[in-house]
Parts: structure tokens; sequence; C-alpha cells
């Protein structure tokens, strides 16, 4: 098929990538002339694992290219995916102007009959807005093309994003035409051979989906954190907790890991989406709205608890140096959107507290974006950030933090002290090695 994806960001980037590899003819077409030309000179401006190598075999194939050209891209497709960004208004709600736009573009320069794809995380009702802006767009044209839009939400995680599309768990398409159905069910045959992943329904549903999934597992997060408040108050150890529900299959493991709470470009934003939608629609949503109250909490505790460290030892804060290991919201991604150090560090500079980092592969968007009006250290490797520092956070639990050297940390710091946002060391172990140690959901013994 001849694809064209419109949104050349993560969703976009990865989705057209996977369908060139199957050997479709696609073009990801950005109004962003400068990312274009980047991509073209083969600067991937995400970090992805394996993206890169697929990026540039599909363009050795010639079965992907990048442009700026968005109506040379539109009259040739017979599929067209919109991936473009939904930012959060100012009330929550999903601000749909990039949708839009490209809707009208489509309208403007369709040629043929195509299916559209909301790829976009979208409110339910979205699709009935697209169809009527390209209707609109066509009728000014005195056309009568026909197309068909269809709801194709993407459930890929950031850092194995390749391998969730080449295996998905499932393929969740709403469409109105049986035409477009089939269309969908022959663009990906090649991912579902099991037709049991192939997920039909209406668009509303399809919608309705991914925020559903999202606020899921934010739920389960933000559960499991307010576990672990309770297991440091009456002395439990949420570790073995996680252990022992995990093991019921009807919770499994997943998603019930504790720690200073979710971030990224889909959960916070996702869930306030939803709750936005509730509301709309005269219902109070009071599990989600706790959801999101947890998640913010915990990192207020965090902070909270490397405060109460200090002045219980009669340190002045202001005379503190800390060194942060992890910016990325999760490993294996450099996205720091909503990541927990974007609250974090500038609690910790507020009180005069000096700042270390260092991240594998999210410093640069720290550095430019970010962070870039705060006075941090950034360092070349983890042991650089811990020279006379007073204590080390571990915010992303990268691998190469998980079984670090523990004798180079002790010798590097001012003091041997760790506060582990993500629960990845043995308590005992660094105990023995005389480092204070504090987990999430796990009551400090002095």
């Amino acid at each position: 098929m001849n694809i064209t994806i419109i949104g050349t960001g993560y969703v976009g980037l990865v989705t057209g990538t996977c369908f060139a590899e199957m050997g479709n003819k696609v073009v990801c077409a950005d109004i962003d002339t400068v990312k274009i030309d980047k991509i073209n000179q083969g600067v991937i401006p995400i970090y992805e694992p394996g993206l890169d190598k697929l990026v540039r075999v599909n363009r050795g194939r010639e079965t992907i290219s990048f442009t700026s050209d968005i109506q040379t891209a539109i009259e040739s497709a017979d599929v067209i995916c919109i991936a473009v960004g939904t930012p959060q208004g100012e009330d929550g709600s999903a601000d749909l102007k990039h949708v839009l736009a490209v809707a009208k573009d489509i309208g403007c320069y369709l040629k043929s009959y195509a299916v559209v794809i909301d790829k976009s995380t979208v409110p339910v009702g979205t699709a009935e807005k697209v169809k009527s802006t390209i209707k609109q767009e066509l009728e000014k044209r005195n056309s009568d093309l026909t197309f068909d839009v269809v709801s194709n939400p993407e459930f890929l995680k950031e850092g194995a994003a390749i391998d969730d599309f080449m295996k998905p768990d499932r393929v969740v398409v709403g469409a109105e035409s049986d035409h477009a159905m089939n269309i969908m069910r022959e663009l990906y045959r090649p991912f579902t051979f099991n037709r049991q992943r192939f997920v039909e329904m209406d668009i509303r549903s399809a919608e309705m989906t991914k925020y559903a999934a999202n606020a899921m597992l934010a739920t389960k997060i933000s559960f499991m954190n307010e576990v672990a408040a309770i297991c440091e108050k009456v002395g439990a150890d949420v570790n073995k907790v996680r252990a022992g529900i995990g093991s019921d299959s009807r919770i499994g493991y997943s998603f019930i890991y504790p720690g200073i709470g979710y971030g990224g470009s889909c959960f916070p934003k996702d869930v306030k989406a939803l709750i936005k939608t509730a509301e709309l629609h005269d219902i109070e949503p009071y599990i989600i709205n706790a959801v999101e109250k947890v998640n913010q909490r915990q990192r207020s505790l965090f902070v909270e608890r490397i405060f109460v460290h200090f002045n219980t030892l009669e340190k002045p804060l202001s005379t503190l140096k800390l060194a942060v290991w992890g910016l990325s919201f999760k490993p294996e991604t450099d996205d720091m959107r909503e990541a927990p150090c974007l609250t974090i560090i500038p609690e910790l500079q507020a009180k005069g507290i000096q700042i270390s980092v260092f991240d594998p592969q999210a410093m640069d968007e720290a550095k430019e974006y970010y962070f870039k009006d705060l006075e941090i250290n950034y360092t070349t490797n983890k042991y650089d950030a811990l020279d006379g520092a007073d204590a080390m956070l571990l915010l992303t639990e990268w691998k190469e933090f998980r079984s670090p050297d523990f004798a180079e940390i002790k010798s590097r710091m001012n003091s041997p002290v760790i506060f582990d946002g993500r629960n990845q060391y043995n308590n005992d172990m660094l105990e023995s090695l005389g480092f204070d140690y504090y987990q999430i959901g796990v009551k400090k013994t002095q």
C-alpha cells in the first residue's frame, strides 16, 4: 500500500518505519522542515532502541521517505495516518488543533479514495470532527471524492516500541464501513496472523479504549504507591507485598512496582483528558481523580524524605550537594515529558541544594529545554556525578544503574546515602556496606 504518515514524532516515526519494513511504500510528512532535513541527513530526533537502524535500512530499500511537502504526500496515498500531537489544554482536555489542521489539508489535497487513520490519542468524537473537516474542504472544491475515517489508537511502550508494533498484543480498529475495515485488516495482516489480535469495534469505542487502557495502567501504579505509603507506616515491606499479590493471576506483576510515580507523554495527559471527558458529561471520576493526586503526592513524599533525613542530622539544606541518576521518565528513552525529575529537582534547588546529574540519553534534552534556566552540573558518567555528594537519588531505573560498583559509589561521596525512587537495590546488602538506604514502601530502620 501507499501510506502517508503525517507527523514525525514518536508515534509517526515508529508507525511509518514498521509499515515500511513490511514492504509498504511509506511517506512520512511533517511541516517542520528542520526536522525533515535532519532525518534525511540520518539524524533521528528521538531515541528509541532499534529505530535508527530500521529507518536506515528502509531508506536504502526506498520503502520509506521523508518530506515537508504535505500536498504531494496526501495526493499519493491510499492510507493516511494522522500522527500529530494532542497537547494538553489549560483545562486538561486534549487540544485538537493539529489534528484538525491535518484534516483540513487532507480535504484540500485528496485526489482519490483513502482511509484516514486517527493514530493520535484523541477524545471520543474526534473522528466525527475529522470527517466533518475533510468534508467541508471537499465541498469547497466541489468534489465528490469519498473517504473513510477510522480510529486506530497506538499502544506502544517507549523503549520497546518497535517490538510492540511488530508483535502487538492487540490492534484496535474502529470503523464505520466494511470496506475500510477490510483495508485495515490487510494493512495489519503481517502483524496479526492470529486474528484474535485484531480487535474490531465502532469508532467511539476505539477512541475510548486508548484512554481507558492508559487510565487503568496509571491506576495500578498509583494504587501500588498508595499501598507503599501504608507499608512504610505499618512496618510492612512493599516489595514482599508486591510479590504476594502479583502471584495472583487476576492481578499479575505488570505495573505494580512502587516508585516515584508515572510520567511520559501518555499517562499524565490521558488521565487528565479522561477526567475532563467525564466532567463534560456530568460524571464525577472519583477513582481517576485519585490516581492523579496519588501520583503527584508520591513525588512530594520522596522530596520530604530527603529533607527529613538531613534535618534530623541538623545539616542545613543549602549546604548540600545531591547526585541524581536518571532524568528520563523511564529507561530506554530520552523522553522527559512529565518525568518525576521535573518536580523533584526544582524543589531541591529551591532550598539552595546543588545538583549533579547523569542520564545515558536525556541530558541534551534537559540542557536545551527542561532545565535550561537551572544551574545543574551534567557529568559524562554516573560515578562522576557522585563526587562530593551528600546523597544519591535514583530516579530512573536504567540498566547501567541496576548493578553499580557500590565501593566506587561510597568512595566518591561525602556520605553514603541513597534515596532509591525505583526500589532497585538490596536493603540488607547496602546496610552491610555501611549505606543509609531509603526505598519506597519500606520503613527505614535506624
